[in-house]
């Protein structure tokens, strides 16, 4: 049986997430949860007690996702999981030998092949792995902003929504709150698409210049989940081969490189603990 891995190092961002919910659909959608192994309780929070009982019997009707939450539905609930700084899923056989940190299976029935396994492997357990029985909503997605690729996004929604912020334009869309799943990679790369410095306090751009950078945060999204996500050291697609929108990064990682647009040395510098990188002239 050919088998599905995903694997990130660093925190999964939002293509990444993404690309792990359409490759894990096919494999696990309409598949009958036959038992449920929880091998280490003390993940950020810990597993839920009833979580066997919950899901045992129950078919997985669809993958959601939620900002960098992935959801699996069931018609008496859904399963809500986070795969944290480590956190990666697999697809394995049933008989696939355990290794060290896989915290959590859940047994699949065959349909029409053989039993297959969904496997969460978490070394440093700051993933998270919750029940949500019927409608019940949960505490951590409680406020979250629109979806970047959704109806509801565009350069009205963060002009309206940076009105009197004295924050930082790069911290601004990294907040889950103003929009979901703008991780600092891609906040990079869409700030300089859109020829904004990073540093620029929210409550000072322009409409115009909020519609040119809901465009590109849109726009790098898109591309990186097409190419499936980012290669952060050891990222794989569900066919073993790596993501490569690394490749066509502009700024991020590149510090102290040449602008692709200008030639002028990248700088680079510590923002909100995170490194920012980005043209002193082409930003502004």
């Amino acid at each position: 049986m050919a088998r599905c891995r995903f694997s990130v190092l660093n925190m999964p961002e939002l293509p990444e997430v993404e690309t792990t919910r359409r490759g894990l659909a096919p494999y696990v959608e309409g598949r009958k949860v036959t038992g449920v192994v929880v091998r280490e309780r003390r993940l950020r929070w810990p597993v839920p007690d009833e979580l066997g009982q919950a899901l045992t019997g129950r078919v997985i009707e669809a993958i959601d996702r939620r900002g960098k939450y992935l959801l699996l539905r069931t018609e008496q609930g859904r399963l809500m999981m986070h795969l944290g700084m480590s956190g990666s899923l697999r697809i394995v056989p049933p008989e696939s030998q355990v290794r060290k940190h896989d915290h959590l299976d859940l047994l699949l029935e065959g349909l029409p092949s053989k039993d297959i396994v969904l496997r969460f492997h978490d070394p440093r357990r700051f993933g998270s792995v919750h029940w949500l029985a019927g409608e019940e909503s949960h505490s951590l997605l409680t406020g979250l902003g629109p979806e970047p690729l959704g109806d509801q996004f565009d350069g009205e929604h963060l002009f309206q929504k940076s009105r009197g912020r004295k924050v930082a334009v790069k911290l601004f869309i990294m907040n889950a709150q103003t929009v979901v799943g703008v991780g600092n990679i891609y906040a990079n790369e869409a700030l300089f698409l859109a020829g904004i410095h990073p540093e620029r306090p929210a409550g000072a751009l322009t409409r115009r210049r909020y519609q040119q950078l809901a465009a590109r945060i849109q726009e790098v999204l898109a591309g990186a989940i097409e190419a499936g996500g980012t290669t952060l050291r050891d990222f794989v697609k569900e066919d073993g081969s790596p993501g490569y929108f690394a490749q066509s990064l502009a700024v991020y990682g590149r510090g102290g490189a040449p602008c692709m647009n200008c030639g002028r040395r990248l700088k680079e510098v510590r923002l909100g603990n995170r490194t920012t990188v980005f043209c002193t002239r082409c930003q502004r």
